[in-house]
């Protein structure tokens, strides 16, 4: 029964919550701001619940519209689905675990103020809206672009001012970068799932605009950050280079999607984009922090 829990939580996916948090800490820290350790986790455990949460309502939500057929899915297995976890109680296990960011939440508003009780407000809706609704944003060629917007923008620039009840250019610049790779991962997948989701009706980038254009579009995801990286105005410290560290792996990543049959293969590089992704984000942590000189 636990493994089914796990596989319904989709643990692969879930650093691509926790790393901007990570990064726009770091920014603050940098800049200078007193750095609360309690503001952080509770950021860190409403980004991850509201993607535990995404994660559950994608899979109970796709099985009832009949998104995933076990007979034909390319993917990992999806645990209501397979018929192993009753779908009421996938659906409340992501009920209770969009509560759970919303208890987080309500005491990063205590701290961040309306600004932080907006942006909470947007995530979870964005969540539940992700595959719920009349119209899923899953079923549209807009999930990259949601991705890169709340697991990359505002995740980054919320925590960052969650720390300094400000907002700094930088900050939104490193959302922008890191809100890339987030949502190659979800490239992977729908450019893997093509076939299946046409079949069932779904529009995502991939089946609206076909293989080659997915092809474009994650080496744009996964190459895009490092163009944009000076930007961030940390090269003039070795440190700043630091980022550049992961291009060799950004390049092998996008010849492995260019050369490998979409199939079960691709699950392994979706897990290792989550991990690029990741690698990127404590780069970026690392280069901001490195050369910084935080006022005491």
């Amino acid at each position: 029964m636990l493994q089914h829990w796990i596989a319904a939580v989709r643990p692969r996916t879930l650093p691509v919550a926790v790393a901007p948090v990570i990064v726009g800490t770091c920014l603050a820290w940098a800049d200078g701001y007193a750095i609360s350790l309690a503001v952080m986790l509770a950021a860190m455990l409403a980004a991850t619940t509201i993607q535990i949460g995404t994660n559950l309502h994608n899979d109970v939500a796709d099985f009832e519209r009949g998104g995933d057929d076990p007979s034909t899915r390319l993917g990992p297995r999806r645990a209501t689905a397979e018929g192993w976890l009753a779908p009421a109680a996938v659906r409340s296990a992501a009920r209770l675990s969009f509560s759970l960011a919303a208890l987080c939440g309500a005491y990063l508003v205590f701290t961040g103020g309306w600004p932080i009780l907006v942006v909470g407000v947007l995530s979870i809706v964005a969540g539940y809206s992700y595959s719920g609704g009349p119209r899923p944003i899953s079923y549209t060629p807009l999930g990259e672009l949601f991705v890169w917007l709340f697991f990359g923008v505002v995740a980054v620039a919320g925590s960052y001012y969650l720390h300094a009840l400000d907002l700094t250019p930088r900050a939104v610049i490193a959302g922008a970068i890191l809100g890339l790779p987030a949502a190659a991962v979800l490239a992977v997948n729908n450019y893997r799932d093509l076939d299946n989701d046409r079949s069932v009706g779904r529009s995502t980038f991939a089946v609206a605009f076909g293989r080659r254009a997915s092809c474009i579009e994650y080496a744009l995801l996964m190459l895009l950050p490092f163009v944009a990286l000076p930007a961030l105005a940390t090269l003039s410290s070795v440190w700043g280079w630091l980022p550049f560290a992961v291009l060799p792996w950004a390049l092998l990543l996008v010849r492995r999607f260019w050369s490998d049959e979409p199939g079960p293969r691709f699950n392994v590089l979706l897990a290792s984009t989550a991990k690029f992704q990741l690698a990127l984000s404590a780069l970026v942590g690392a280069a901001v922090t490195a050369g910084a000189n935080p006022v005491a």
